[in-house]
């Protein structure tokens, strides 16, 4: 993976952050920076899915889906954005309350 791809996954995955939560960037355990950006993006989705309630599940899903729209099926990330759209729909069929 080139360096300007690995740049632009960091920006996204920092801007999606600093918009779900007031918390700061997370540290990063040590090794390859594409293993440590993937990692960022695993907290950063499992961040914007367990924050989301029935009336910003298709937000959530919007942003996430930003994140791995253009990624192979089988991508980690992608994987699990799959699954966190898969509870959003179930959040989001919910009767209100």
């Amino acid at each position: 993976m080139d360096q300007i791809e690995l740049r632009n996954r960091l920006a996204i995955a920092t801007t999606l952050w600093r918009e779900a939560t007031s918390e700061p960037l997370p540290r990063l355990d040590p090794g390859e920076p594409e293993q440590q950006i993937e990692q960022f993006e695993l907290r950063v989705v499992d961040e914007l899915c367990g924050g989301a309630t029935p009336a910003t599940a298709r937000e959530v899903a919007d942003k996430t889906w930003d994140l791995v729209h253009d990624r192979p099926d089988d991508d980690p990330v992608k994987r699990r954005v799959v699954d966190c759209h898969e509870a959003l729909a179930r959040l989001s069929a919910r009767p209100p309350e």
